[in-house]
């Protein structure tokens, strides 16, 4: 091999390996994602053994002489004239020609299927003759090749492959100063490419540190980040949710400790719950604990909600890319909003199927390091063996504020509030709006807004300012009481369905708590 090819500790592996099978047949495939360096690890093959080095070029050139559609012949064409003059021979990215010759979703490719012939001749020729044929190929190997080959891949990086790579980026100088230990922790499958752009970032960037958080920091703002965008999400702290002190405890410890403390994780061993239950009632404060989440994790944060409509077309990909890139950023939390919606018809077997293997951790290691995190408020929707225990490792419960957590919340809401409003009496409505949740209080702050305004706006003799949000509250209170009515009767044409509260007292609860400012009723 010459001095000109260097090999990360991963692709040197790959190279080992393949070199040492040589021997034992004639057929080889070298896999790998995309930015792993399958070219540079063949590039270091061809320096070893020599021989013809095709890649994509060489056969465009060769499709230029031919019929445009005659990709099958000009490839053999291609191939057998190099095997003719050689004893090895390297094709390169062969996933970029059977990508458009062989089935892919619904694109219409009028000779599919038709590479199978020459593949199978070239294959067959190489073993007769006793030549090597070596495809480089990322993705799914084409079964004509797959079924005569031996195969060999890049694995995943390493701490030490993102060391071997950033000194040949940065200089090992510069990448001194990083930590590409915690990159690793916080970003485990980077390729070549990633690292190469954000190397070259933080070399001609401004910022006036040149360190790991840095780094990490540009990761989060491409591609490593989460689905959702946090300008589109009202900004909240989990800290400033009121009656819920349990339940942000339980958070703080099981999923944001985990997250956060990449160094203590990986030195104690501890990873985020596997599966986490937040159930209640509505407007008691679970979507709002998922913005704060969101705002607090950023690229560590996806999310499922109602844009994900069961029974469309494009629900089970929009929930695949969800569930991949959540395993790409690992450890990460997969948000699952309003899950009962999505069972309630009791249709939705496949997504009921996907994430049972989730929580069983039976796909893959990164499968492993993803919290899914569901929100509900009627348990009784969500399939039985989803929520049962060893899938569900924490049980959170939001109820209703009591008088104190009212109170703290009306504060909040009443600090917004124009001068022209002057003071409300926080004490005296905190005390007439028992049983109502956070949402129904912001609710009566801006039902208050507007009484005050129409009887401005007609002249009329204003009154204390509270008393019209004590009229809010009665508006708020007639509305519940005719959900509740429409609730009730939408509830006799199910009789055999449990209610909330039933399942709650059969299955008990980890956390309690009654909170803030959710919208989810």
């Amino acid at each position: 091999m010459s001095e000109t090819t260097t090999l990360c500790p991963a692709q040197q592996r790959a190279f080992d390996g393949l070199m040492a099978g040589l021997p034992a047949g004639n057929v080889f495939v070298l896999g790998g994602d995309t930015g792993r360096g399958k070219t540079t690890v063949l590039n270091a093959v061809h320096d070893a053994l020599g021989g013809p080095f095709l890649t994509m070029k060489e056969f465009m050139d060769a499709l230029r002489r031919g019929h445009p559609f005659a990709l099958e012949e000009t490839f053999e064409r291609l191939l057998m004239d190099a095997l003719a003059q050689s004893d090895t021979v390297i094709v390169d990215d062969l996933h970029v020609l059977t990508s458009v010759v062989l089935p892919c979703g619904f694109a219409i490719y009028p000779r599919r299927n038709l590479l199978r012939a020459p593949l199978t001749t070239l294959a067959a020729y190489a073993s007769a003759a006793n030549k090597k044929l070596i495809f480089g190929c990322s993705g799914d190997v084409p079964g004509a090749v797959r079924e005569r080959a031996f195969l060999h891949a890049v694995d995943l990086f390493t701490p030490d492959d993102y060391r071997f790579l950033c000194d040949a980026f940065l200089g090992p100088e510069r990448a001194a100063t990083l930590d590409t230990a915690k990159i690793h922790r916080f970003a485990p499958k980077l390729n070549a490419h990633q690292l190469r752009g954000a190397c070259a970032w933080l070399r001609g960037s401004a910022a006036e540190t040149f360190d790991t958080d840095t780094f990490i920091e540009y990761l989060r703002s491409q591609k490593m980040a989460s689905n959702v965008q946090l300008s589109e999400v009202r900004a909240v702290d989990l800290h400033t949710l009121k009656g819920v002190d349990d339940v942000l405890e339980a958070l703080e410890a099981n999923l944001v400790l985990p997250l956060e403390n990449d160094a203590l994780s990986s030195e104690l061993g501890i990873k985020p719950k596997r599966g986490v239950l937040l159930a209640g009632p509505p407007g008691t404060g679970k979507t709002t604990i998922g913005r704060a989440l969101a705002h607090r994790l950023k690229s560590k944060f996806f999310l499922v909600d109602g844009t994900f409509i069961s029974g469309t077309s494009n629900f089970y990909e929009k929930i695949q890319q969800v569930f991949e890139a959540a395993k790409e950023n690992a450890p990460s939390i997969l948000f699952i909003d309003d899950s009962d919606v999505i069972f309630e018809s009791g249709e939705e077997m496949g997504l009921y199927r996907y994430l049972l293997t989730m929580l069983d951790g039976l796909e893959s290691e990164s499968a492993g390091r993803v919290c899914v995190m569901m929100t509900a408020m009627d348990v009784g929707n969500l399939p039985p063996a989803l929520i049962r225990s060893g899938r569900i490792e924490l049980w959170l419960e939001t109820r209703l504020p009591d008088e104190t957590a009212r109170r703290a919340i009306l504060a909040d809401l009443a600090g917004a509030l124009p001068p022209a409003l002057g003071d409300i009496d926080l004490d005296e409505i905190a005390g007439a709006t028992d049983g109502l949740t956070g949402a129904d209080l912001r609710r009566l702050i801006d039902d208050g807004k507007l009484l005050f305004a129409y009887d401005r706006v007609r002249e009329k003799a204003l009154q204390p300012v509270t008393a019209y949000f004590l009229r809010a509250v009665e508006t708020v209170r007639s509305n519940k009481e005719r959900y509740a009515e429409a609730e009730a009767r939408a509830r006799a044409q199910h009789p055999r369905r449990p209610s909330y509260f039933d399942m709650l007292g059969m299955m008990g609860s980890v956390g309690s708590g009654g909170n803030g400012t959710d919208e989810d009723a």
